[in-house]
Formats: C-alpha cells, structure tokens, sequence
C-alpha cells in the first residue's frame, strides 16, 4: 500500500520534475566546470553531452529493472538522497578530481590528451549522480501505472513533467544562477532541490535512516566549503573571480601590471600596464596597424576592436596614436565592467554589447582599422573565421583601411589551423603578412585593402618619426622598427584550405594544435619521470 505522499500522484510527477531539471542544471554547470581547464569549445561540450546520454541510458535500464524486482518507493527516494550528495560535492572536489586525472594522463597518454582528459573528468565526476537520476523515469512509471488502459498518458505526463523541469534547468543556471551567484553556488542549490524532494518522502513515512542525516551533513560541509574554494585555488590573491553569462573571470594584480584571464591555466585576455612601458605581448605588436593606415591621412583615425576585453589594445591607440576614435565591441558586458573597475578603461572608448560578426552586420560605418580578436580560450568562434566574415571586415574598410587579426597559436604545416586561416584570409585580401610574437604563442597578421602591408607600416613610420619625437612616440617607433624587421609574406597553402559559414572545423583544427604543444611540453616532464621517478617528477615541477 502507498505511503500518504505518494497517494497523491502529484508529488510523483514533481518528483519527475525536479529530476529533469536537476539533470540540466547539472549538464549546464559542468560546461563551466571543465572550462577552465579544458576550454569551453564545442568539443567539450560535445564530450559532456555524450557523457550525460551514456549516464541517463545506463540509468534508464537499471531503474526499471530495479523497479520491476523492488516496487518500493524508498529505493528510488535513497538514490536521489545519494544523487544530492554527489552532487553538493562536486564544486569541491571536482577541481581536484581534474587536476589529478589530468596529472595521471600526463604520464600515460601520447596523442588527444585534452579529449582524453576531458572524458575521463566527466565519466569519473557526472556519471554516477545522473546514472542514479535516469533511474527515476522508470520507476516513477512502475509506481504510478495500476492498468495498461491509462499507462499511456501517465507516461506522456512524466516526459512533460520532465521536459518542462529540463528545460527550467536548463535556462536557470545560465541566466541567473551562474552568472549571480556562480557555479558551485548552482550545484549546491540543485543539490539541495533533490535533499528537499527525497526528505520529503522520508519525513512522510517517518523513516529518518542515517543515509538522510549523513547526507544532510555532507550537503552542510559542501555548502560551506565548495562555494569558498577558487577555481584556482593555489592562487588565493586573485583581485577579482567571478563568472559571467559567457566566461569563468579572474582578475590578478602584481607590481608592474593588472590580468585579466578567462582561462586558469594559460592565457591572457587584457592587461594593463602600471609603468609607462609596453605589455610585451601581442597588443604591442598590433600597434602596427594604425600606422599602416596613416598614408594620406589628415584627420584622425576610426579604429574598431572585435573583441575589446578589457580595453588593452584600445587604451593603447589612444595613448600611441592621440586624436583616434576607438569603437570596441565585447561580447560579455561583465568584462566590460571590470574594464572600468580594474583597467581605467576611457569612457572615450564607445562600447557596445555585442557579438562581432553581428555587429559588422548591424552598422554600415567603415573604420581605418579594425582588430579582430576574437579567440576564446583555446579556438575562435567559428562564425568569425570565414570568409563571409572576413568579406565583411573588407567591406568595413576605408579606402587606406588596415586590418589586423589576432592568431592565438604559433600553428604551421599542412592542416594546421593559421594555414586555414591565412587561405581564408587571402581569398579577401591580396597580400598579408605576419609576425610571431615571441615568448607568447600569438601570431599577429597583417592586411590592408590597398597597396602592400610592409610598404604601408614603413610609410607610416616616417610619418610617425618626422620631426622631434617625445618619449612615447621613440618608444612606438621602436615597436614599429620591431614588426617591420620581422613581417614575413604569407603564402596560401594551394589546398584550398579555406573557411566557410558552412564548414569550418575550427575546433577540431585548434584542439589538434593545443594537444600537439601539450605533447612537447609533457616529453620533458615524462622524461624526467621515466629517469628518475615520481620525487623527480615533484621536484621538477615545484
């Protein structure tokens, strides 16, 4: 006989709500768990997608046979009461439980690491709680169905039950949960959305067991202790860690400079400089572009960064080029808040809100330059490496416009992910030209719609270098002198190698270039390995 709270078919069906929506928010967060670690590329989205597939399947088998030996509510409700717990522990323990797979495939595994890496976290820290979550569809139809004349709309009610709370649990989490209180704030509260619905039933039947006090005690601890660990949790002088509706956020300080980084591991997004000197990264580099957009220029230049970050690249053209207009362009308008919070970005610089491509979409203005900067942890939006894409820049260009495009990787050889882009690239515009960034991995190429690039940035210098330069102008100088001896032509490849809206495997091509720089990287350290054991391993790397 049903205990009271299942007399009632309707806690059953909320039971199929929660369940589903838990499900998403789960798949949602994790998204956000693994990308600092692994990227948010589609790759790993792919790879946590199929995981949660694999775990609902094998869940949906073994419920319902479970089901079919044990009709007893209790089981299904001790499930979720593990389910809850698992997943209140994830924000803690999760970071961990990455960083040591990862440190157990550095030493085992030659090819894909970051693929590989990726589906090991997942399978190791999302299977079992959604696992134990796909068993509740079938043992819901078990409880409920008393005929076969009304299984089928009790079945057609828990899949709209469970479709309405997966798709709750699907918005939640992205737009209000994560970017408001961040993402081990969104696992405990869906963790203790399952803790609620399973005690409910236990509070029913008067059957408090140890499983809901020990669970409730570990819901308690990871309350408390996963929602204080950072991300980078061997960095706990972080100025700023947030998240946004887009990107995991961190803003460091040291003596010399302010970072901002959307990545834990690797990668500077922005920066600014608190001497009167130089980054030494990319951005100075870029500072090419508006002097090749001098010649014939008596007013001021009209620059428009796709990707403005925090502003790094914009304050330098205003503070190198004085008079210029910059337009910056962000996706993400929590970046741009710290911009003006930690960066003293100039209220000067006009922002907008908005995709790049969809900006170039939106406006007809046409710029002296324009930057594309647009990568996104370890690849680039797809939609800004095509050739529409780069036929709109080319539209947007006035008649002595410079582009200059931001390569995140030092890729060459057949199939590598610059020989795609710099075909694209040339499909749109006659000659380009690149220069590597050294000690940083970017690249830096290089296109104007008329004339030749390396002619345009000599001419502008001697514009630039006429008459008596202050300091500032000596230093751009320099920088300019740098590019110029360095600017190598590029080639298309003859694979016709080129990017379409259509088909273009930017992830797949970037994965392939990380996972071949990992590969060098960790030789070394297996090397020392493979000599001298794990204490040699630890001293190498401490």
């Amino acid at each position: 006989m049903k205990e009271n709270i299942l007399k009632n078919k309707t806690y059953l069906y909320l039971t199929e709500f929660f369940s589903g929506m838990s499900v998403m928010a789960v798949e949602l967060a994790a998204s956000r768990l693994m990308a600092p670690y692994f990227s948010s590329s589609q790759i790993v989205y792919t790879i946590i997608i199929g995981t949660v597939m694999i775990a609902m399947a094998l869940g949906n088998v073994y419920g319902g046979r479970s089901a079919d030996k044990n009709p007893d509510p209790a089981v299904l409700y001790r499930r979720i009461l593990i389910a809850a717990a698992w997943i209140a522990a994830i924000p803690f323990a999760g970071r961990f439980l990455i960083l040591a797979i990862s440190a157990a495939l550095v030493l085992t595994v030659n090819t894909n690491f970051l693929i590989i890496a990726a589906f090991a976290s997942c399978m190791i820290i999302f299977v079992f709680p959604l696992f134990l979550l796909g068993t509740v569809t079938p043992s819901l139809v078990r409880y409920i169905i008393e005929n076969t004349e009304e299984s089928g709309e009790i079945v057609g009610k828990l899949g709209a039950f469970n479709t309405v709370g997966s798709i709750i649990g699907t918005f939640l989490p992205t737009f209000v949960t994560i970017p408001t209180v961040g993402t081990a704030a969104t696992y405990i509260i869906f963790s203790g959305v399952l803790l609620i619905l399973a005690l409910l039933y236990f509070f029913s039947i008067k059957k408090i067991t140890k499983l809901c006090i020990i669970t409730i005690i570990i819901f308690v601890i990871c309350a408390v202790i996963g929602s204080s660990v950072s991300f980078a949790f061997w960095d706990p002088e972080l100025a700023y860690e947030g998240e946004s509706v887009y990107n995991y956020l961190q803003v460091k300080e040291s003596d010399d400079r302010v970072v901002l980084s959307t990545n834990v591991l690797f990668g500077v997004q922005s920066v600014k400089m608190k001497t009167d000197e130089l980054t030494g990264m990319y951005y100075d580099y870029a500072l090419a572009a508006p002097a090749m957009a001098m010649e014939g220029r008596d007013d001021k230049l009209d620059i428009l960064v796709l990707g403005n970050g925090t502003g790094t690249f914009a304050a330098a053209c205003q503070k190198y080029y004085p008079g210029c207009t910059v337009t910056g362009v962000e996706i993400d308008g929590k970046i741009s808040d710290l911009a003006y919070e930690y960066f003293d970005m100039s209220d000067d610089v006009e922002i907008y809100e908005y995709d790049g491509r969809a900006f170039l979409q939106a406006v007809k203005d046409k710029y002296d330059v324009i930057m594309v900067d647009a990568y996104q942890d370890i690849t680039i939006p797809f939609q800004m490496s095509s050739l529409e894409f780069f036929s709109m820049v080319y539209d947007h260009l006035k008649e002595n416009g410079s582009v200059v495009v931001n390569m995140n990787m030092h890729s060459d050889g057949e199939g590598a992910i610059n020989e795609y882009l710099t075909d694209t690239i040339l499909e749109c515009f006659d000659t380009a030209y690149s220069v590597d960034v050294p000690y940083n991995s970017n690249r830096e190429v290089f296109m104007v719609k008329e004339g030749d690039p390396k002619d345009r940035l000599a001419n502008g210098m001697a514009l630039i270098s006429h008459g008596v330069l202050s300091d500032t102008q000596r230093r751009l100088v320099r920088q300019l002198g740098t590019v110029y001896s360095n600017m190598e032509e590029c080639s298309a490849s003859g694979l016709s190698h080129v990017l379409t809206d259509d088909k273009a495997p930017v992830e797949i091509l970037g994965m392939s270039m990380i996972d071949s720089l990992i590969t060098e990287e960790i030789s070394y350290y297996r090397g020392i390995y493979d000599e001298g054991g794990i204490d040699a391993l630890m001293n190498a790397l401490l």
